[in-house]
């Protein structure tokens, strides 16, 4: 078999509900090439054989069964490491490629083939696949200049998972995901892996990040991630930054957020008072640039179905 142009690494765990889903999202080699797709499966209860099986002919799929290891940035760090691709990027078992994100990756690569990060635009689904809105970071078209891609990311990040492919030499020199945050994890990849090259932007949604009651962000320590996101501060946040206050906020209306989605009615204070602080234009800024009212509109919309 040729040597793919693509490695879609997969970690799965409890993959049942929807890896066939994301699977068969992926498309079969073309004139272009092969993708190669690498899955490492912890789930306790055993492998989730049914649904990779029914893609092994249509896919070139690596699958081993890993139950020791639960940790998603764990699986994919051996993921990546495995791969025989130039470039590299992950699928959750609940999220899916958009037809034609194969053709548009492609084009990203052959204009900037020096980029470390290539990122697009994203849908926003529910548990039935039907789309709840959109997810477009702030950035322009095109490759960033690097202090404001900082500067707005430090702000919020605004990158849904299965959106970037990386070069796998840049992943592996900015030393993968850190294992030791379970929140936190891919927004410090897109900040470190931009110290390694160029970062490059189309806002075409290419793939659709899956919401649901049972997701890691809505099931997960609350406590540990708001210190997940003051670490991620702390490493690359500095003092003399432009919307360094606007970063500090963030962090005090994710965490008030995310406390008050579990039924904590009075977490929202602080997220208002938060932004009442920072006045008329800071306010105003930080929604554009935290794409706020865009994540938080799909889960109003599932909470009034009940589906959260």
């Amino acid at each position: 078999m040729t040597k793919p142009w693509l490695t879609v690494v997969m970690p799965v765990h409890r993959g049942g509900d929807w890896l066939d889903e994301a699977l068969a999202s992926i498309p079969a080699a073309d004139e272009a090439g092969s993708i190669a797709v690498i899955i490492r499966d912890s789930t306790p209860e055993g492998p989730c054989e049914a649904p990779i099986a029914r893609h092994r002919d249509r896919l070139d799929i690596d699958y081993e069964y890993w139950p020791e290891m639960p940790s998603w940035p764990g699986k994919t760090n051996a993921g990546v490491e495995a791969a025989q691709s130039e470039h590299v990027c992950t699928l959750h078992q609940d999220d899916i490629w958009l037809p034609g994100r194969a053709e548009l990756i492609r084009s990203m690569i052959a204009e900037h083939p020096d980029a470390a990060l290539y990122l697009t635009g994203a849908q926003i689904i529910d548990g039935h696949g039907e789309t709840l809105g959109q997810w477009q970071p702030p950035f322009p078209r095109g490759e960033q200049d690097r202090s404001t891609y900082l500067d707005r990311l430090l702000v919020q990040n605004s990158i849904a998972m299965p959106s970037p492919v990386w070069r796998r030499d840049a992943y592996l020199a900015a030393g993968g995901m850190d294992d030791s945050l379970w929140y936190a994890t891919d927004w410090d990849l897109w900040l470190k892996l931009s110290e390694q090259g160029p970062v490059v932007f189309e806002p075409q949604a290419s793939a659709a990040f899956r919401i649901h009651a049972n997701s890691l962000t809505m099931t997960g320590d609350k406590v540990e991630m708001e210190r997940e996101l003051e670490q991620i501060l702390t490493r690359y946040a500095s003092a003399d930054r432009e919307l360094e206050p606007l970063s500090r906020a963030s962090v005090s209306i994710n965490t008030a957020l995310a406390q008050a989605s579990t039924g904590e009615g009075s977490a929202l204070w602080p997220a208002v008072k938060a932004l009442t602080k920072l006045g008329p234009l800071g306010a105003v800024r930080y929604l554009r640039y935290s794409r706020l009212i865009e994540r938080l509109l799909p889960r109003l919309r599932l909470r009034l179905k009940g589906a959260m």
